[in-house]
């Protein structure tokens, strides 16, 4: 990913402040099938309680889609924040695994771990920034 990524990940965490903060990873496959994140596009969380949840605004993932179909950039995962916990799967989260093998960044307190959701839970991912 690049530096900016992760400088945007960290800032829209610190605005939601109290709620947890969502949105969208977005970017490419390179020639050797690496992902690479490009973009972390904020989406609404309407989530009844943004305090303890985050439900990622549908409308935000479906021009998303739409967007990837017309040649945009590809939805690779998603992000959220943890304002009073860990950067590490949550239970709720963990109970929202679909094995879609997405990306999943988790800020907390400054740090953004990486995750892929396998199904069985995640397993975390050593990301390199590039620029």
């Amino acid at each position: 990913m690049t530096s900016g990524v992760l400088a945007a990940l960290r800032d829209e965490a610190q605005k939601a402040g109290d709620e947890e903060c969502c949105g969208l990873l977005l970017g490419g496959i390179e020639g050797d099938g690496a992902e690479r994140i490009e973009v972390a596009e904020a989406a609404a969380n309407v989530a009844a309680n943004r305090c303890v949840h985050f439900e990622i605004d549908p409308l935000a993932l479906l021009a998303a889609h739409k967007a990837a179909r017309g040649g945009g950039r590809r939805v690779l995962g998603y992000y959220h924040s943890h304002p009073t916990g860990d950067p590490i799967p949550s239970a709720t989260d963990c109970e929202h695994s679909t094995g879609d093998s997405r990306i999943w960044a988790i800020i907390a307190r400054s740090e953004v771990a990486f995750w892929r959701d396998s199904g069985n839970g995640f397993v975390q991912l050593a990301p390199r920034a590039v620029d």
